[in-house]
C-alpha cells in the first residue's frame, strides 16, 4: 500500500520536499485494534508544528516517520468487539490508503447525519475546538460581539454559528470575497471582513463591531489580533485556538505590546487545547450532531482527490486555499 512519510524538517514555509510517498506493507491489527480502508484523511494546521524539531503542543514527527492525522474509513479487520467489518469510523491514523486505529478511540459514522468528510471537521476535532473554545473559555453571553479570525475555515465556521445560537453578534475575518459572502448570506454572520482587501483592521472593526468585542476566537495570530486587542471591552474573553500566520515563521516577529490593554480591559485571555476535553467528546459530538441534522449548524468541506496530492492540500492551507474543512479523499 501507499504511505506517506515525514521526509525532513523545513526551514520557513513548508514545500513538498518534506513529504516522501511509500510502498510499504498492509498494517495488521492487533488486539483492541481496527485495520480501516481510509476513505479520507485530514490535513490541518496544527500538524505544522509536529514539523519542528522544537517542543510544540503536539508531539514532533521523527524524520522517517509516517505522517499521522484523522482518517475516516471503512473496518476491513476488527479485533475489538464493539466493531465488525464494514462499519464506518473515524479516528487517528495514518496518511496511508489502509491505517490502524485504536478501537477506543475511534468515533462511529453515521453517513445519515452528514457526508463522512463532515466527521473530519464539524462533526470531529475542529468541531470540538469551536465547541470547547468558544463555550468553556470564550463563555459567550446573549447580546455580546464575538469576532472570530479564520472565520472561515473548519474551526472559525463553526465558532461562529455556536455563537449565533447562543444570541451573539458575530463578525469574521476572512481572506477571500468568496469566503467573507459566505459567512454573511450562508452562515448568518452579521459582518465580514476581507483581511486581504483592507490594512485598516481597527477602521473595518470600528463599522463591524462599533460596540466593541466581548469575546475574540483568535486562530491566526498576527495584525488582526493586534488590531482586536485595542477593541475588547472590559471582561472580554479571548480564546487563542492557533496563530497561523507564525507558523512558518523561524523566529516570531515582534509586534505590538498589546499587554497593556488587557489593564484597563481586565479581558481574561486564555489558550486552549482540545485534548483537556477529552472526557467530554461524546457529549460535545451528540450535540453537533443534533444541529446538523436539524440543519442549525451548516458546514463546507474543501476535498482534494488523491492520496498522492496529500501534501498539496497540506501546503494548501497556509495560502488560504480551503473553504471551510481541507480534506483528501483516499478511496470512494
Amino acid at each position: 500500500m501507499r504511505a506517506w512519510h515525514f521526509a525532513e524538517r523545513p526551514e520557513g514555509e513548508p514545500t513538498l520536499d518534506s513529504f516522501d510517498l511509500r510502498e510499504v506493507d498492509r498494517p495488521t491489527p492487533r488486539f483492541g485494534e481496527l485495520l480501516v480502508r481510509v476513505r479520507y484523511l485530514s490535513v490541518d494546521p496544527y500538524m505544522r508544528g509536529r514539523m519542528r524539531a522544537g517542543e510544540s503542543y503536539a508531539e514532533p514527527w521523527a524524520v522517517g516517520d509516517p505522517l499521522e492525522g484523522g482518517v475516516v474509513g471503512e473496518v476491513v479487520e476488527s479485533e475489538h468487539d464493539g466493531y465488525e467489518v464494514g462499519d464506518l469510523v473515524a479516528g487517528r491514523g495514518t496518511w496511508s490508503e489502509y491505517s490502524v486505529l485504536d478501537a477506543d478511540d475511534a468515533t462511529p459514522v453515521d453517513p445519515d447525519v452528514a457526508a463522512l468528510p463532515a466527521y473530519l471537521g464539524v462533526l470531529g476535532m475542529p468541531g470540538r475546538t469551536a465547541y470547547f473554545g468558544l463555550l468553556d473559555v470564550g463563555d459567550p453571553r446573549p447580546g455580546d460581539t464575538v469576532v472570530v479570525s479564520g472565520a472561515a475555515g473548519a474551526v472559525g465556521s463553526t465558532v461562529g454559528q455556536i455563537a449565533k445560537l447562543n444570541g451573539c453578534r458575530v463578525v469574521g475575518f476572512a481572506g477571500t470575497d468568496e469566503k467573507t459572502a459566505w459567512l454573511a448570506d450562508g452562515l448568518g454572520f452579521d459582518a465580514a471582513i476581507n483581511y486581504k482587501a483592507t490594512d485598516d483592521y481597527r477602521t473595518a472593526l470600528d463599522d463591524a463591531a462599533p460596540g466593541g468585542v466581548d469575546v475574540y476566537f483568535d486562530n491566526v495570530g498576527g495584525p488582526i489580533t493586534d488590531a482586536v486587542f485595542t477593541k475588547l471591552n472590559v471582561d472580554a474573553r479571548v480564546a487563542v485556538c492557533g496563530q497561523i500566520a507564525h507558523y512558518n515563521d523561524e523566529r516570531v516577529p515582534t509586534g505590538p505590546r498589546t499587554l497593556p490593554l488587557l489593564i484597563a480591559s481586565r479581558a481574561k485571555v486564555e489558550g486552549l487545547l482540545v485534548s483537556d476535553y477529552a472526557t467530554r467528546f461524546d457529549a460535545a459530538r451528540e450535540q453537533l450532531e443534533t444541529w446538523v441534522a436539524s440543519g442549525e449548524l451548516d458546514h463546507r468541506e474543501t476535498v482534494v482527490d488523491g492520496l498522492e496530492n496529500a501534501p498539496d492540500a497540506f501546503l494548501g492551507l497556509f495560502s488560504g486555499d480551503n473553504v471551510g474543512k481541507q480534506v483528501v479523499r483516499v478511496a470512494e
